[in-house]
C-alpha cells in the first residue's frame, strides 16, 4: 500500500470548516436536548482542535525534517491554535449573534490541542 504524503490541504479544509462552525449564529445551533448534561459541546470542542493541531503537525511533516525542528512546529501548532479559539470566543462574544464567551470552551480547545500535540508527537517523532 502507497503512504499517503503529508499536505497542508486537509488541514487548510479543517480550519475553514471550523471557522465556518465557530462564527455561526447561535440560532442556527441546535436547541438543548437531554444531550447537554454530557457537555456534547466541549467534546466537540476538544475533538476539533485535536484534529486541528494533528493535521496541521502532519502537514508540517512535509517541510520540516529534524526532530529539533519538528518538535518546535508541533509546540508553536498546539500554541497558535489554542490562541485562535481564545480569539474566537471573543468573536463570538463581540460579533455574533445570540453566542456568548465561554471559557469552558477555551479549556476544551486547550485539551484538545494538548492532544493533537501529544499524538502528533508520538506518531511522528522518532525518538
Amino acid at each position: 500500500m502507497k503512504k499517503i504524503k503529508p499536505s497542508f490541504l486537509p488541514a487548510i479544509a479543517w480550519s475553514a470548516v471550523t471557522t465556518v462552525l465557530l462564527v455561526l449564529p447561535g440560532s442556527s445551533l441546535p436547541k438543548e436536548t437531554w444531550f447537554d448534561n454530557i457537555a456534547p459541546d466541549k467534546w466537540i470542542h476538544a475533538f476539533i482542535f485535536a484534529v486541528m493541531v494533528a493535521l496541521w503537525c502532519w502537514a508540517s511533516l512535509r517541510i520540516y525534517t529534524t526532530t529539533t525542528q519538528l518538535k518546535k512546529a508541533f509546540i508553536l501548532f498546539a500554541i497558535l491554535w489554542l490562541v485562535y479559539g481564545i480569539a474566537m470566543e471573543f468573536v463570538q462574544q463581540n460579533f455574533i449573534p445570540n453566542r456568548s464567551f465561554d471559557v469552558g470552551d477555551i479549556i476544551a480547545d486547550g485539551v484538545g490541542c494538548v492532544i493533537g500535540f501529544l499524538y502528533s508527537r508520538k506518531r511522528y517523532i522518532k525518538k
